[in-house]
């Protein structure tokens, strides 16, 4: 009986949710999975969280083919992004800040650089329209 267990959960675990594009993601959207291109990347700004903790937030805006949004990253992940990477964005949260959407990645969201590929057609388009 243990063993249907682990299996049933192992099963569990390797499902992903689709991918979303942009123009889907709506504030209050858990569990956003996306592949987009980093357009801009602000300057960290320094700030005291609710708990009065000391943090570093960067707004990062990332686009595809149908739209762009905000990226809200923290601290750690702020390492190693730079300007026309290709990321991909998996268990994002969607919210809105001052009347603009924006993502961010709390504390179980993964940002992975992609390694451009020659299949991904979609960011070539981004090149031309920016």
């Amino acid at each position: 009986m243990g063993t249907n267990k682990i299996r049933k959960h192992l099963s569990r675990k390797n499902i992903t949710s689709p991918a979303h594009s942009i123009k889907d993601v709506r504030a209050g959207m858990s569990h956003v999975n996306l592949k987009a291109k980093i357009l801009e990347v602000a300057e960290p700004k320094p700030v005291v969280t609710r708990y009065g903790n000391n943090a570093t937030v960067v707004k990062v805006l990332i686009g595809d083919e149908t739209g762009t949004i905000e990226l809200c990253l923290w601290n750690g992940q702020i390492d190693g992004v730079s300007v026309g990477d290709v990321i991909q964005i998996e268990n994002a949260q969607a919210s809105m800040f001052r009347g603009e959407r924006q993502l961010s990645l709390g504390k179980k969201g993964i940002l992975s650089n992609e390694i451009l590929k020659p299949q991904l057609k979609s960011m070539e388009l981004l090149n031309s329209s920016f």
